[in-house]
């Protein structure tokens, strides 16, 4: 058992919750209540998936329109010219980080400003629980879509839910919202001043010109438009700066195009790892091809019921499949590696196409290994994310997009 789960097996819930409460109370009035500032209009995005694109997207439009920018996202950190990775381990930053920042957005330097007029914020469920967004006065904020993550966290997916939900209960000034997802009802319900809905039957949507694989991306790319539309950025800079955009780090990463195509993606909630198998699948194109899939979704700790879902649809899609090891915290990686196993082994997949590696690189070695001419590589679970966490709370680093152009080097 790990330190957090001891901590909240002996420690009631709302003594957490006091806790947590204070010290964001705390990180705000440390740094002058910074998301209160009426020069900043805050802008949140939360959802299942999409969350660090649709950051991305929103941000380059803005700037594209000549605005100063900051954003978090799981990605980066962005403070107008200046940018570095999101090192944390960690997608929403916590209280004092996270206040720091907004201070920093417009905090005097020297005699100039920073001078960001838009902050992005990717605001996630657990953020949520321990109250790291609060004391922030969002302007705009937008869901992207709803999935079962965090369910075991949560205590169940409606409370995964009512903490998405407050985002919006707290903020009533704007919400956009996709209208294609299920749960979109739930979110149109709470009041709001405006309220923006966006939809893949708009016809923006068929003015979209990506450089990034995936009709999930429309989905992104159409929120960023209505969040730049209701500050009164036309359609046309938003394509401009939608256009521009070569890619996203570690979402749906192209590492390789030929002989065999190599793709790099964070995937790994079941809805995010389905539809990258559904745009990768190459048999519509060339002759007798193969997905060639490295699956390592399922770190140690938490959401261990979709281990055995993630395996099955693997075997849905993939010709090849990889299983291997995924920050595992204090888990036995075999064991996790084991319940993925077994949803593969409940299908017809020929086990004579399934590989166990418990070393990541290796896993990836092997993937390059297998493919031919015409082939696809997709490797899913952690994308640019530069942690590999094992356990007793060490870090190693990583990077799957390195490790995957050394081994495309050594062929």
């Amino acid at each position: 058992m790990t330190f957090k789960e001891n901590i909240k097996k002996f420690i009631p819930g709302f003594v957490l919750s006091v806790y947590h409460f204070k010290l964001a109370l705390l990180g705000a009035f440390l740094f002058g209540f910074p998301g209160k500032n009426k020069e900043l209009k805050i802008i949140g995005v939360t959802g299942t998936n999409g969350k660090s694109t649709t950051v991305d997207f929103i941000t380059k439009i803005l700037e594209e329109a000549g605005e100063k920018v900051a954003s978090i996202s799981s990605i980066r950190f962005k403070l107008g010219e200046k940018e570095w990775e999101n090192k944390y381990k960690m997608t929403m930053p916590g209280r004092f980080a996270i206040q720091k920042f907004l201070r920093q957005a417009y905090l005097p330097v020297g005699r100039q400003k920073t001078g960001c007029k838009y902050v992005v914020l990717e605001v996630t469920s657990e953020g949520i629980k321990q109250f790291r967004h609060k004391f922030i006065d969002f302007d705009t904020v937008v869901f992207t879509n709803l999935g079962k993550e965090h369910i075991e966290s949560h205590g169940g997916f409606e409370n995964y839910r009512n903490a998405k939900l407050k985002l919006f209960e707290e903020n009533k000034n704007t919400h956009i919202i996709n209208a294609d997802d299920e749960n979109a009802k739930y979110f149109l319900d709470l009041p709001a001043r405006k309220k923006i809905t966006f939809s893949i039957k708009n016809i923006e949507a068929k003015k979209i010109k990506l450089n990034l694989l995936g009709d999930f991306n429309v989905y992104n790319a159409l929120s960023a438009i209505y969040v730049a539309k209701n500050y009164g950025i036309g359609m046309d800079v938003s394509l401009r700066a939608l256009e521009k955009i070569k890619g996203v780090p570690g979402r749906m990463e192209i590492i390789q195009k030929e002989p065999f195509m190599v793709v790099v993606d964070y995937a790994h909630t079941p809805e995010q790892l389905e539809s990258v198998y559904k745009t990768l699948n190459p048999k519509p194109y060339t002759l007798n091809p193969k997905l060639i899939c490295v699956l390592g979704s399922c770190g140690g700790g938490r959401d261990k019921w979709k281990r055995p879902v993630l395996g099955k649809i693997a075997s849905k899609y993939c010709d090849e499949i990889i299983i291997t090891n995924e920050d595992p915290y204090d888990e036995n990686p075999s064991q996790i590696l084991s319940e993925i196993k077994s949803g593969i082994s409940n299908s017809k997949f020929q086990i004579s196409n399934f590989y166990e590696i418990l070393d990541r690189k290796e896993a990836i070695k092997k993937a390059i290994e297998l493919a031919k001419a015409g082939d696809v590589v997709v490797i899913t679970g952690k994308g640019s994310e530069l942690w590999m966490c094992v356990e007793n709370g060490k870090k190693i680093p990583w990077d799957d997009r390195k490790i995957t152009k050394e081994a495309l080097l050594g062929q």
